[in-house]
This record gives C-alpha cells, structure tokens and sequence, in this order.
C-alpha cells in the first residue's frame, strides 16, 4: 500500500508556471511507477504524464507535451509535475497515481493507488 498527498495547485495567469509535488507514504516507492492524471470540470479523468520507477523513461500526453515536465525524488519519496506556459484549458483537479506496472502498461491498463488530487486554475 503507497498513500499519495498532492500539493502545489492553486491560481494562475495564463502563461504562468506552477510546480506541483506528491508526497508518497511507504518505503518502496522506487518500485513504483508514478504518474499525474487530471479531471477537468464536465469531463472524463485524463493521463497527463508518467515516469519510470528509476525515472529514466517519462511519457506525455500529446497536450502537454514541451510544456510540462515529470521528474521524481526517490530520496525524498516525491514525484513533481512542473507545468509551464498554462492555458486556461489546463484547468482541472491533478491527480497523483501509482502503480506497480511497467510504465507503459500502467498508463494503457490503468493505476493502482491515487492521491486526492489538487485543483489547478488558469485565468484567461
């Protein structure tokens, strides 16, 4: 079992930066896989991005891409999210995730543990 606690969400101007953290219980977390999924307002949860238990392999959605960026510290049991150049449409609740897949089988088949999520608002 992982418990996950997200943080870092909150208010910005389109354009603008925010970094979010997730604090994971437990002393295997570099065994796991970890991810950032998010739910806008209306719509069906989305898979953001993914990194590998060592990190060396990270994925993104398609509208993320060159804009956000996946990083873990396995030390501090935290895997991050800095997100760059927000658009209004980046509004949502950010879910941290976990899983004991490979990555690319925990982003197609879905992940075991989340978080509670944190709401992320970018005005126009």
């Amino acid at each position: 079992q992982v418990q996950l606690v997200e943080s870092g969400g909150g208010l910005v101007q389109a354009g603008g930066s925010l970094r979010l953290s997730c604090a994971a219980s437990g002393r295997t977390f570099n065994s796991y896989t970890m991810g950032w999924f998010r739910q806008a307002p209306g719509k069906e949860r989305e898979f953001v991005a993914a990194i590998s238990w060592s990190g060396g392999s990270t994925y993104y959605a398609d509208s993320v891409k060159g804009r956000f960026t996946i990083s873990r510290d396995n030390a501090k049991s935290t895997v991050y999210l800095q997100m760059n150049s927000l658009k209004p449409e980046d509004t949502a609740v950010y879910y941290c995730a976990a899983s004991k897949r490979a990555v690319v089988v925990a982003i197609r088949y879905g992940m075991d543990y989340w978080g509670k999520g944190t709401l992320v608002t970018v005005s126009s």
